[in-house]
C-alpha cells in the first residue's frame, strides 16, 4: 500500500478511483436514507457545474474532457439509482420520509403530492430531455464529427505549407498538430456520448415503470395493503426518485447541446450572446410589435404594453451606449511638436530592405493574404540555414520614387538588383523546355533571377503555358527567387557581430570549454566576425560551427595575424571545402598555373594596404577567360573544376575568378587533401591556349614574362 501510495504524486490522481469504487458501492450495498440525500444534492451540484462549465468555455476544445465528465455523470446518476430503487422498494411501506428527504421533497412539495400530476411531468421531462434536447445535440455531434474528420487531412496540410513558409516554428507546429487531433478525437467522442444521454433517459423510463409495478405488488402482497395505500405510498416515492434523477439529467444535457453548438470566440457563451444582442437595431422592431400586439383589444394590454416600454428602454439605452464616445483614462494625447524630428524618420535600421512601387503594395495587403510577406519569410528561413547564422529580419515598404510596377532589393542602403513585375499576371518563364513554335502570347520579358526568355500571361491560361513547357510562376515568387539569389551571392554582408554573438552563445550550450579558447581572447567579438565574414566570402558555410571553432582553437595558438589566421583555418577544413563539390571517392579536376607564371604573380606588383599581391589586367583577362572557358566547356553537369595555387596567391585569384568564373573553387596546396584524389585538366600559361570562339587571340602567350608585357 506504501509502495502505491508512493508512486502517486498529487492527491488528486487518487479521487478518480475513489469515485469510481463509491458508485460501486452505491450499486452493490445498502445505504442509509441521509447517504442518499446527500448523494442526490452533491448529482445536482455537479450537474450544475457541467453546466456553468461547458458555458464559460470559450471554444469547445476548452472542456474537451466534457465526454468522459459525461460518462462518470450518468454513472454516477444509474448507481444512485439502483440504490434509491432499493431503499424504496425496502422501505416504502414505511412512509414517505423513509426514502430521504430529497425524494420526499420532490414527491410532495413539487408535484402536491398527486402522483398522476408527478407522471405528467416525469414524462414532459423525458420528452424535452430525449426527443428536443438530447436528439438535437445527438445530430450536431454527428455532423461535427463527420465535417471535422473530413477537414483533418486539408488542416494538416496548412500546417506544413506555414511551416516550410517560415510562418511558425517547429514547435508551434507541433502545437497545432495536437490541437487539430484533439479536436478531431473531441468530436468523436462527442458523437458517442451523446448515446449517454439518451441511453439515461430511456433507462429513467424504464426504471419508473419497474419502481411503480414492483412497489405496488409489494406492498399489496407483502405487506397487506390495499391498492389505494400501495399506490399512494410507492408510486408518489417512485415519481420523486424519478424527478430527483431526472434533473440532473436535463441539466447534462443541456450541457451538451451547448458544447456541441459552441463557435470558438475569445469570450464566453454569456459574452458571446450578450455581444450578439447588444446591437440596437434588434430591438426597435420587438418593441413596435408588442406595441402594436397590446393595442389590440382582445389582448391583455397591462402585459404587453409595459413589456413593449421595457424593450424600447433597452433600445434606447443601446443606441445611446453605442453613440457614447468611450472613455478616454489616459488623459488627451500632447500635441505634436513641429519642430522635432525623430530619428526613426530619417534612419533607417533594417540592413535588408525590399522596396515596392505603389503598384505592389498589393503584394503586401493582409486582406488578399500578403502573399509576398509570406515567400519572404521562407526566404530569409532558407538562407539562415544554408548560411548557418539567423539572417536579419528583412523590411517590405513602398516607394513613390519608383515606377508603380518595380522593386528593389537594398542590403545597407546598396541597390543590390530589381525589376518590373506584373502583379495580376503570371510570368511564364521558358528554361529551355518551351515546345518550338509554341501559341502562347503574353508581354515578353527576361527573368530577373536567371536571365531566361520569359512572358507575362493572364492567369486564366497557365494550364495553356504549362502544356507548352513553361514554368509558371506568380509575381509574389518572381521577387522572393531574385531576392534569393542577390542575397546567396553575399552572405558575409549580412553577419553582423549580433548574429555572430547568438551563433556563440548557442554553442556555449554544447562546448563553453571550446568557445572559451578563441573567444573574447584571443579573438574578440568584433575579430571573430571579420574572420568568419571572410569564410562566408570564401564560400564556407557556418551551418556546422563546430568544426569551424575547432580549427579556430588550433589556428590561435599558432598566429594571431588575420591572413595567417584565415589560411591556416582553411587549411585545416579543406577536407569540408572540397567535399562541397566532389566526393572523396571521385577524383577533382585541378587546374594549376605555370611555375613562371605563378612566380611572376608573386613577384610582381602588391596592395600595399593588404600586401597581397595585384594581377595586372592582361594577366588577369588571360586567366579569367581561360577558366571560364574550360568550365564552359566541361557543363555544368561534371564535377566543378578546381585552381590551385601557392597560399599568398590564393586570395587575389579567388576575388578574380569570383567575378569572372564563379563556377571555379581556388584552393591553396596546403588546403587540398592528402587523400583527395586528383586529375590536371590544364596547367595554364604552359603552352599556346586556343581562345574561346568569338574571343580575340591574345598574342604573345609563351612566357609569363610577355604576358605580363
Amino acid at each position: 500500500m506504501n509502495a502505491l501510495l508512493s508512486r502517486v504524486r498529487e492527491p488528486g490522481q487518487l479521487a478518480l478511483p475513489a469515485g469510481i469504487l463509491t458508485l460501486i458501492v452505491l450499486m452493490i450495498v445498502p445505504v442509509p436514507a441521509i447517504v442518499l440525500d446527500i448523494a442526490f444534492v452533491i448529482n445536482i451540484a455537479l450537474s450544475l457545474a457541467i453546466l456553468m462549465a461547458a458555458m464559460n468555455a470559450r471554444k469547445p476544445l476548452d472542456f474537451s474532457s466534457f465526454p468522459s465528465v459525461l460518462l462518470f455523470a450518468t454513472l454516477l446518476r444509474l448507481s444512485l439509482n439502483v440504490a434509491s430503487t432499493r431503499v424504496v422498494l425496502v422501505h416504502g411501506h414505511e412512509g414517505e420520509e423513509a426514502a430521504g428527504r430529497v425524494i420526499e421533497a420532490f414527491g410532495a412539495f413539487l408535484i402536491g403530492g398527486n402522483f398522476a400530476v408527478g407522471i405528467f411531468v416525469f414524462l414532459i421531462l423525458v420528452i424535452i430531455n430525449l426527443v428536443v434536447v438530447t436528439k438535437g445535440a445527438g445530430r450536431v455531434s454527428e455532423v461535427s464529427a463527420r465535417f471535422t474528420l473530413d477537414a483533418l487531412p486539408g488542416k494538416q496540410m496548412a500546417i506544413d505549407a506555414d511551416l516550410a513558409a517560415g510562418l511558425m516554428t517547429a514547435d508551434e507546429a507541433k502545437a497545432r498538430r495536437r490541437e487539430v487531433a484533439t479536436e478531431a478525437d473531441f468530436y468523436g467522442s462527442m458523437d458517442g456520448s451523446s448515446k449517454f444521454v439518451k441511453g439515461d433517459a430511456i433507462a429513467a423510463l424504464l426504471i419508473l415503470a419497474v419502481n411503480i409495478v414492483a412497489g405496488f405488488c409489494l406492498g399489496m402482497i407483502s405487506h397487506q395493503m390495499s391498492a389505494g395505500d400501495a399506490a399512494k405510498a410507492y408510486i408518489t416515492l417512485a415519481i420523486g426518485d424519478a424527478l430527483v434523477a431526472q434533473v440532473p439529467s436535463l441539466l447534462l444535457s443541456i450541457a451538451a447541446a451547448v458544447i456541441v453548438t459552441r463557435v470558438s470566440d475569445s469570450r464566453d457563451l454569456a459574452g458571446q450572446i450578450g455581444g450578439q444582442f447588444a446591437d440596437p437595431s434588434t430591438w426597435l422592431p420587438v418593441g413596435v410589435m408588442l406595441a402594436v400586439i397590446g393595442m389590440i383589444p382582445a389582448m391583455p394590454q397591462t402585459i404587453f404594453l409595459p413589456t413593449a416600454g421595457i424593450v424600447l428602454w433597452i433600445w434606447h439605452a443601446l443606441r445611446k451606449r453605442r453613440a457614447a464616445p468611450l472613455l478616454d483614462l489616459t488623459g488627451p494625447e500632447p500635441a505634436p511638436d513641429p519642430a522635432r524630428i525623430a530619428l526613426d524618420e530619417v534612419s533607417d535600421h533594417t540592413l535588408v530592405t525590399i522596396e515596392l512601387g505603389y503598384g505592389l503594395v498589393q503584394l503586401v495587403d493582409d486582406r488578399r493574404g500578403s502573399p509576398l510577406v509570406s515567400r519572404v519569410t521562407g526566404v530569409r528561413k532558407q538562407l539562415s540555414q544554408a548560411f548557418g547564422f539567423i539572417v536579419p529580419q528583412f523590411r517590405v515598404r513602398d516607394a513613390l520614387d519608383m515606377p508603380p510596377h518595380e522593386y528593389r532589393v537594398v542590403v545597407g542602403g546598396v541597390n543590390l538588383g530589381g525589376a518590373a513585375v506584373r502583379p495580376d499576371r503570371v510570368l511564364a518563364i521558358d528554361a529551355g523546355e518551351a515546345r518550338p513554335g509554341h501559341s502562347l502570347r503574353g508581354e515578353a520579358t527576361i527573368d530577373p533571377s536567371f536571365g531566361c526568355p520569359a512572358l507575362w500571361i493572364d492567369p486564366a491560361a497557365r494550364d495553356h503555358a504549362i502544356a507548352e513547357g513553361f514554368l509558371t510562376v506568380d509575381a509574389g515568387t518572381v521577387i522572393a527567387t531574385h531576392l534569393n539569389q542577390l542575397l546567396s551571392e553575399r552572405p558575409q554582408d549580412l553577419l553582423g557581430p549580433d548574429e555572430v554573438k547568438q551563433l556563440v552563445d548557442a554553442l556555449k550550450d554544447h562546448t563553453a570549454g571550446l568557445v572559451e579558447t578563441v573567444t573574447p581572447q584571443p579573438l574578440s567579438l568584433a575579430a571573430l566576425t571579420r574572420l568568419l565574414r571572410t569564410l562566408l566570402e570564401d564560400g564556407i558555410s557556418l551551418a556546422h560551427p563546430l568544426p569551424i571553432f575547432a580549427s579556430l582553437s588550433r589556428a590561435v595558438q599558432q598566429s594571431s595575424e588575420f591572413d595567417r589566421l584565415v589560411e591556416l583555418v582553411r587549411a585545416d577544413l579543406g577536407a569540408l571545402i572540397v567535399g562541397r563539390v566532389c566526393p572523396p571517392h571521385e577524383r577533382l579536376p585541378v587546374l594549376t598555373l605555370d611555375a613562371g607564371l605563378e612566380g611572376a604573380i608573386m613577384q610582381g606588383m602588391h596592395d600595399p594596404l593588404t600586401g597581397q599581391p595585384v594581377i595586372e589586367p592582361d594577366l588577369a583577362r588571360m586567366i579569367g577567360e581561360r577558366v571560364a572557358f574550360l568550365l564552359a566547356e566541361r557543363g555544368t553537369a561534371a564535377i566543378p573544376l578546381a585552381l590551385v595555387v601557392q597560399p599568398r596567391a590564393r586570395r587575389t585569384l579567388a576575388a578574380l575568378l569570383r567575378l569572372r568564373a564563379p563556377g571555379c573553387l581556388v584552393l591553396s596546396i596546403a588546403e587540398l587533401p592528402p587523400s583527395q584524389p586528383i586529375e590536371v585538366i590544364e596547367v595554364i600559361g604552359a603552352q599556346p591556349i586556343a581562345p574561346p570562339p568569338g574571343l580575340p587571340r591574345p598574342e604573345m602567350m609563351h612566357s609569363p614574362e610577355s604576358m605580363a608585357a
